[in-house]
């Protein structure tokens, strides 16, 4: 309960901030919030501007929400072994050292985060560190480190701003339409309550559709994350920690979290899911 508190509190932090800056915004423009430049200006800040501050903040929001222990003098042999092996990895993937972490969960599961391949985070889970061997443990990094590689985290908030753009402008441009002709015949309109019902509802309809659009691409993703980790530490490695995770607990992570871990939460449909199915993970490796 305390990471979806976290997770629903900062958003709303966000929301209220963008809200400030784009009235005062639009009061220096003179701009009305029904007229399409207007809107776009809205849509641009609301979509871009939350993706974008979540991005910033994401390794903050991470340590916070998931608790997590972040290794500046390793205290045992786990440590020294984790701090080792993603130093190692990153040289060879050529990124700057991330931040390593540990955090208290059932679960095996590990995430990356961070607004940049330069300043990044890797975590691991306790379940993870009891429940796997050395070698899957060291495939999961390696698919972790992959994702900062490959610059992920930036590409997943590009196309975030881009669907929540889209899906904000769309709906308010729709809802002006439909206000319109049901209150056409009224002298003035802008603040009817038609107009905000099917803002919210068109809002909700584009945004599931714009979510089967960015969990398609974060599916693609997954599947490189995993070449690379195969690149990194081997083929058979990576193969043994998927057949592994099998036998999780569903995910306890949130948002760009969950995005970004190795595994995601169970019973989501495959349309919405973030992550392939693991079996098709592991046949796309055996090629």
């Amino acid at each position: 309960m305390k990471r979806v508190f976290l997770f629903l509190l900062t958003n709303l932090a966000v929301m209220l901030v963008l809200g400030v800056v784009l009235s005062i915004i639009m009061s220096v423009l003179g701009l009305s919030h029904r007229s399409l430049d207007g809107i776009l200006l809205i849509a641009t800040v609301f979509g871009f501007g939350g993706s974008f501050i979540s991005l910033f903040m994401s390794k903050w929001i991470a340590k916070r929400s998931t608790g997590a222990h972040v290794i500046t003098q390793p205290r045992n042999e786990t440590e020294h072994w984790l701090v080792q092996t993603v130093s190692e990895q990153a040289k060879k993937a050529g990124i700057k050292m991330p931040e390593v972490a540990i955090y208290e969960s059932p679960e095996m599961n590990a995430f990356a985060t961070g607004p940049s391949k330069n300043n990044s985070l890797v975590a691991v889970s306790s379940g993870l560190l009891h429940h796997m061997n050395q070698d899957q443990a060291e495939a999961v990094l390696a698919h972790e480190v992959s994702h900062i590689a490959n610059g992920d985290m930036v590409t997943l908030t590009l196309i975030q701003g881009v669907v929540n753009t889209f899906v904000i402008f769309a709906a308010k441009v729709l809802a002006g339409i439909v206000d319109n002709f049901i209150n056409s015949d009224k002298e003035e309109g802008g603040s009817s309550w038609t107009y905000f019902l099917f803002d919210m509802v068109f809002q909700v309809l584009f945004g599931v559709l714009a979510s089967i659009v960015v969990a398609s691409y974060s599916r693609k993703r997954e599947f490189a994350a995993d070449s690379g980790a195969a690149k990194l530490v081997g083929a058979d490695k990576m193969r043994s920690a998927l057949e592994r995770l099998k036998q999780n607990h569903p995910s306890q992570l949130q948002g760009s979290m969950m995005a970004f871990g190795i595994a995601s939460g169970k019973g989501m449909a495959e349309l919405f899911s973030s992550h392939p199915p693991l079996d098709a993970r592991i046949d796309a490796l055996r090629k």
